[in-house]
Formats: structure tokens, C-alpha cells, sequence
């Protein structure tokens, strides 16, 4: 699985802040345990612009399966990064949204102001996370034990021998007969 890491923050881009989320992130990624042949893309540092912060969606998106974009999903004016994620993703993950917020909200009241969003831009998925540390740490509990499965869908979606081979092995494991609730 291919993955890459976007860091949108006008101080991290400008020099200003040294960026710690972006590096943390990546960290999670490399030591994950649930993602078997993880490897990092790419990573970028962009300021809060939307056509820079979707110029670089889409450029990582030839190379990726997965895009997490850490930062600019705030309330803040410049906080644009949801914005420009809409404007690359074709359809919406809202189950991953309600999951994402719900897990935050139960370590902070104010992950209610986040309004990060998570899509698919072809076969991307393209995942907003909050700027802190804590909250990427957050986020990818989340997101982390899911992410394999969602890059199968998308590279299997057309013909349906995902959950083919699924129903299959839950049959043979006297599991759901075949049932999936997706």
C-alpha cells in the first residue's frame, strides 16, 4: 500500500515551525503493524492555499493509495484544507467522517471544531486529519485497522471478486454466510 503524507500549514511551509505532525504520522505509518507493505509515497509541506493544497492532491494521488492531510480543518480563515479536498474527491466517506469524529470526541469536546472530511479522488482515498500531534495520533486509531480493506474496494471495486472471496472464506470459517454489512 502506498501512501502519502500533507502537511498544509502556512508557518510549517514558510520555515517558520518545524513540522511535527506530517513526521509523527509518517512514524505511525512506518510502524504500523496492520498495514503489511506500507510504503511512504511521498510527503509534502504546502501553505493554506486551496490551488496549492489541490494541485498537491492531485499529483500525490498518481501515486498513491492513500493520502492523510494533516492540518487546515479548523475554524481558523485560512483553515481551507476540506475545502480543497472537495474539490479533488469525487465521492465522500462519510462513514469514515462519523467514525474520525466520533473517536475524537470522546478525547476532547473540541474535535467539534474540526471539519476535516475524508473522499476518493479515483482509486485514493484521501483522509483529512487535525494539525496536532495528538490529534494525528488520534485519528489514525481510527483509521489505521481500516485502510487495507478500503484500498482492496477500490482496487477490486469493478468486479466484485472482494467480497466474493469474503463470503467465501466466512462460509468455509462457519462465519456470517456470506453476509457483509457493506
Amino acid at each position: 500500500m502506498r501512501l502519502s503524507v500533507l502537511t498544509v500549514s502556512d508557518s510549517c511551509a514558510a520555515g517558520t515551525r518545524e513540522d511535527l505532525s506530517g513526521p509523527a504520522l509518517v512514524d505511525l505509518i512506518k510502524k504500523s503493524q496492520r498495514i503489511e507493505g506500507a510504503r511512504i509515497s511521498s510527503t509534502m509541506v504546502v501553505p493554506d492555499d486551496q490551488a496549492t493544497i489541490e494541485a498537491a492532491l492531485v499529483k500525490m494521488s498518481a501515486d498513491s493509495d492513500v493520502i492523510i492531510t494533516t492540518g487546515g480543518t479548523g475554524f481558523g480563515k485560512r483553515d481551507i484544507t476540506p475545502e480543497a479536498t472537495m474539490n479533488v474527491i469525487q465521492r465522500r466517506c462519510s462513514g469514515l467522517e462519523v467514525a474520525i469524529h466520533r473517536h475524537s470526541l470522546e478525547a476532547t469536546p473540541m474535535a467539534a471544531l474540526s471539519r476535516a472530511i475524508a473522499g476518493i479522488n479515483g482509486s485514493t482515498v484521501i483522509v483529512n486529519f487535525p494539525g496536532s500531534v495528538k490529534a494525528v495520533k488520534e485519528c489514525w486509531v481510527v483509521v489505521e485497522p481500516i485502510l487495507h480493506h478500503a484500498v482492496d474496494l477500490l482496487s477490486h471495486c469493478d468486479d466484485g471478486s472482494l467480497h466474493a472471496a469474503m463470503a467465501k472464506e466466512a462460509q468455509t470459517a462457519g462465519g456470517d454466510n456470506g453476509q457483509t454489512a457493506h
